[in-house]
């Protein structure tokens, strides 16, 4: 992930601007570099964007300061209220969750007192691991009854279809939770705003994009939608099919 990456989903947890949202992941993790050893602040810059490892390194010795101190300096960086800040330390602490490794989140959890559980809770519930290609291919070619090609285009051509329809941050957090085999598909179809379009016509420009007829295009949809909602967390999963309208249900798999 690089830095911009990182900051644009700080500003959609935070609902708020690119700008906001940079001044909040550099109030955080400055604060954060003040109170980590070196060895910790080390190790972690490791792992994180080059533009995020300057805010993270230190030759200070650590203070030993408690969780209600560090959101004090991170509101005081910011100039905003506790409430404010502690909303977005969270959700930079999320954002390092889908950046570094469970160990290191281990480790960082490690150097820190038990007050900060909040803080690295959003960052344990938000490492998730990424399914293998070839596993959701051939789960995909088991659904549809494919073959490993079969299932590629097919794939391809939902996701594809499916960016055109969902907005870009949906688009951005999709890629996020998918294996880089299945990212190009995502990036064709962003487009800057979500494309409405009935379910007749995404099935339509599935079909097109696949060279299939409709009915096999929809069997497709199903397999791959099914085939999403086992690779990414179930409330993701719920938050992408609730951008759908519920003429799309028969593309979708049964709860």
């Amino acid at each position: 992930m690089d830095y911009e990456q990182f900051v644009k989903i700080v500003g959609r947890r935070i609902g708020q601007s690119a700008e906001s949202a940079d001044r909040a992941v550099e109030a955080t993790l400055q604060t954060l570099s003040e109170r980590l050893s070196k060895e910790q602040s080390h190790d972690l810059m490791g792992e994180v964007p080059p533009e995020a490892m300057r805010l993270l390194s230190t030759e200070d010795a650590p203070e030993p300061f408690d969780a209600d101190e560090f959101l004090h300096r991170v509101a005081g960086r910011e100039g905003v209220d506790l409430e404010t800040a502690d909303r977005h330390a969270r959700a930079v602490f999320w954002a390092l969750g889908q950046t570094v490794s469970p160990d290191e989140i281990a480790y960082l959890a490690a150097d820190l007192s038990p007050d900060f559980a909040p803080l690295l809770e959003e960052a344990r519930r938000r490492h998730i691991d990424i399914v293998p290609a070839g596993r959701f291919l051939d789960a995909v070619a088991r659904r549809a009854a494919l073959d490993r090609a079969g299932a590629h285009r097919a794939t391809e051509a939902v996701l594809e279809t499916l960016a055109e329809r969902i907005t870009p941050g949906e688009v951005e957090d999709l890629i996020s939770r998918l294996p880089v085999q299945l990212h190009a598909p995502l990036k064709r179809g962003v487009t800057a705003r979500a494309t409405r379009m009935p379910v007749e016509e995404f099935v339509r420009r599935i079909a097109e994009r696949e060279n299939v007829p409709p009915q096999a295009a929809r069997e497709h949809a199903l397999a791959v939608f099914t085939t999403l909602r086992e690779s990414i967390p179930s409330e993701e999963f719920s938050d992408l099919t609730a951008l759908l309208p519920s003429e799309y249900a028969s593309l979708l798999p049964r709860s």
